[in-house]
């Protein structure tokens, strides 16, 4: 007993004088480790007498739990003034703003996209979709463009193998919806399309907007009155709209609807090439011939279709030069919108 109070006098002066937390642990060692002074005291036990064992035991478990309380208080102190010398050291300015978490933002393509479909929804259009791999058929030829038509040479289609290829517009759903669908049906159907050809303002990847309505008496004034809201809603009512005669394999008679001029106004400018105008979309009156491959009657149904490119409206929206910017995740582009 006398040992366990000698053991336990010099471990509290000990403990009490360090300065650091290596001799800390030192001392740690040298009283209760595996092999310190109180546990070797253990191995005494079992020549001391039964009845004087259950007090010893006590005595010596009671100093290991004093050393142990001094060794954790000693422990804290050093934590604390660690801390302190930090804080000192790395003085915090509490004036400087805060870092702000940055947010993702909306991919301008999809914006455009989104508000694209959100106006034809408001005009009773509803949404279709379709696949980005298409047959020569739903491509091609059930929208009036036969093997041998000269306007194959409009599309640089990629092929994937015989007459399978990835779709050059997203026209070919126009067939799919009215091969299950009677009129009257109004549908537009945005997606990816495909074709070859890439430069400042063309990108092999890019995405569309199709359009068409079809029901009885549908006139060219129908499709002007739809396409001049749309154009009005996306660029602003002061902006003029125009139509000008065009040609396209599906439909009779054809126009090329253009705006007026996003950057100069209608003064003229560079990129509308000091016409006033810019060129925004395709559209036209259904032909007869494409409603026989769905086996409509074109002697009681008439309609109209149109398409536009989502990338073409957001560059023109945004003032943006290069379509290959959509592309490329720089977030210095992406984050201005």
């Amino acid at each position: 007993m006398e040992r366990v109070r000698a053991i336990l006098d010099e471990a509290s002066v000990m403990i009490s004088g360090v300065e650091d937390q290596r001799t800390l642990e030192d001392l740690r060692v040298k009283y209760l480790g595996k092999k310190g002074l109180l546990t070797e005291l253990i191995k005494y036990l079992g020549d001391l007498p039964a009845a004087e064992r259950p007090k010893m035991g006590k005595a010596i478990n009671d100093a290991k739990n004093q050393i142990q309380h001094l060794i954790s208080d000693k422990q804290s102190r050093f934590e604390d003034l660690s801390k302190q010398k930090s804080l000192q050291k790395d003085i915090l300015d509490i004036t400087l703003p805060g870092r702000a978490e940055k947010t993702g933002k909306i991919h301008p393509i999809s914006r455009v996209m989104n508000e694209v479909l959100e106006v034809f929804s408001k005009l009773g259009f509803s949404i279709a979709y379709g696949p980005d791999v298409e047959t020569d058929y739903y491509n091609f030829e059930a929208l009036n463009i036969p093997a041998h038509h000269p306007s194959r040479d409009m599309w640089s289609t990629l092929y994937v193998e015989g007459d399978v290829l990835l779709r050059t517009h997203t026209s070919p759903v126009q067939i799919r919806v009215m091969e299950k669908q009677n009129p009257p049906l109004a549908v537009v159907v945005p997606g990816r399309v495909y074709r070859r050809d890439a430069d400042v303002t063309h990108s092999t990847v890019f995405h569309q907007v199709e359009g068409f309505l079809v029901d009885r008496d549908v006139t060219f004034g129908d499709l002007k009155g739809a396409l001049t809201s749309f154009l009005h809603y996306i660029f602003g009512r002061q902006k003029k709209v125009r139509f000008r005669p065009s040609y396209f394999p599906f439909t009779e008679p054809s126009a090329e609807v253009d705006v007026q001029c996003v950057m100069c106004g209608g003064d003229g400018c560079r990129i509308c090439k000091g016409t006033g105008w810019i060129e925004i979309l395709g559209s036209g009156m259904i032909d007869p011939n494409v409603f026989k491959y769905v086996k409509y009657d074109p002697e009681k149904f008439s309609g109209f279709a149109f398409g536009l490119g989502i990338e073409r409206v957001a560059m023109l929206k945004y003032g943006i030069d290069d379509i290959r910017l959509f592309y490329q995740n720089d977030l210095r582009f992406l984050r201005q919108f």
